[in-house]
């Protein structure tokens, strides 16, 4: 059992930047696969960034190519999305979820297994 607690959304203006942080409970957090998802209002939840468990393997929507980064820190028992150049189209709930076993990153949803409760990023213009 993994249960993920997200952290650091909030509202920022266009251009600027966030760091979401996942914590993780459990002692095989470095066993899973770890992403970020994110939903906004009317629309589907979409992949935003994947990371296998060593952190060797990362993989990114287009949308975000460039501006968003995901990492981990097994020691913690975190992973992070560092999100940069911020744009109104990246307001959602942003969601942390887990997959085992964790070598591959995972883009559907539904091959993950455990969810956390979601924080909010608002961008303005």
């Amino acid at each position: 059992q993994v249960q993920l607690v997200e952290s650091g959304g909030g509202l920022v203006q266009a251009g600027g930047s966030l760091r979401l942080s996942c914590a993780a409970s459990g002692r095989t957090f470095s066993s899973y696969a770890m992403g970020w998802f994110r939903q906004a209002p009317g629309k589907e939840r979409e992949f935003v960034a994947g990371i296998s468990w060593s952190g060797r393997r990362t993989d990114y929507a287009d949308s975000v190519k460039g501006r968003f980064t995901i990492s981990r820190d097994n020691a913690k028992n975190t992973v992070y999305l560092q999100m940069n150049s911020l744009k109104p189209e990246d307001t959602a709930v942003y969601y942390c979820a887990a997959e085992w076993p964790g070598n591959q990153v995972r883009t559907v949803g539904d091959e993950y297994d455990y969810w956390g409760q979601g924080t909010q990023v608002t961008v303005s213009s």
